[in-house]
């Protein structure tokens, strides 16, 4: 049985105090893990949100050693620690912020040999790898499981987000067919603040699809761009041929 101690009711009491928002809603974030696939500009800022929300558990899934050209958009790192496993410092600042918070972590990247065992007791992925050959892993992974996933992207000053709910929406893939151009890895322009923003919004999505609470993008596609504070939702379709997610693969 979830229950909230007196330190989570107080932390808390302010999101509480949502109109519609319950203890129940808050229970039902406390029981949860979410899989975050990239602590970057994006995947970082959105766990931060999810921590001091109140979400039980987190996985952090990503490769690699700090660099001094990540510290303009990484809010989960350190200066000093530049040379050294990023996912070590992300679960060590999410302690610092929130010690209720569970914090798994691998050093790794998305494959389909290892993609199930990070899914494992998993209720929601948050899609922010910067490359579309492990979103698409993750993608699939994740409508097999029947695992929602928050799928979410930038560029410079431009963003994108949509929801993908197997069985209901549309699927990475039916947005973007694999004939698409893949993006340069580490090739495109980051403002610090636009991936900050794109990951609150990553988080707010989380959290209405984990406890219920409000109403989710539902096969429709935020887009955005802040050089003119331009923000647009557009409505996308499932692609009944889609090799991933159509009754047809």
């Amino acid at each position: 049985m979830i229950w909230l101690s007196e330190t989570e009711k107080e932390r808390y009491r302010r999101q509480l105090m949502l109109q519609g928002y319950t203890m129940e809603h808050q229970k039902r974030l406390k029981s949860a893990t979410a899989l975050i696939a990239g602590i970057g500009g994006l995947g970082g800022t959105a766990a931060v949100y999810l921590a001091v929300a109140g979400i039980g558990r987190m996985v952090f899934v990503h490769s690699g050693n700090l660099t001094l050209s990540n510290m303009n958009r990484q809010i989960l790192m350190r200066h000093d620690w530049i040379g050294r496993s990023r996912v070590i410092q992300a679960k060590r600042t999410i302690e610092e912020i929130n010690p209720d918070v569970e914090v798994e972590i691998f050093d790794e990247r998305f494959s389909k040999a290892n993609i199930d065992g990070f899914l494992e007791g998993v209720q929601i992925a948050l899609s922010a790898r910067p490359n579309f050959q492990e979103r698409r892993v993750l993608n699939e992974a994740c409508i097999k499981k029947g695992i929602p996933m928050i799928e979410a992207a930038m560029n410079g000053m431009e963003g994108y987000l949509f929801n993908v709910i197997p069985d209901r929406t549309p699927c990475l893939d039916c947005v973007f067919p694999d004939d698409n151009p893949e993006w340069e890895e580490l090739g495109f322009p980051v403002l610090g603040a636009v991936s900050g923003l794109l990951g609150c919004i990553m988080s707010i999505e989380a959290v209405k699809i984990l406890t219920g609470y409000g109403k989710p993008l539902l096969s429709q596609m935020l887009m955005f761009n802040t050089i003119d504070m331009e923000f647009r939702k557009v409505n996308i379709h499932r692609d009944g041929n889609c090799k991933i997610c159509s009754n047809k693969k």
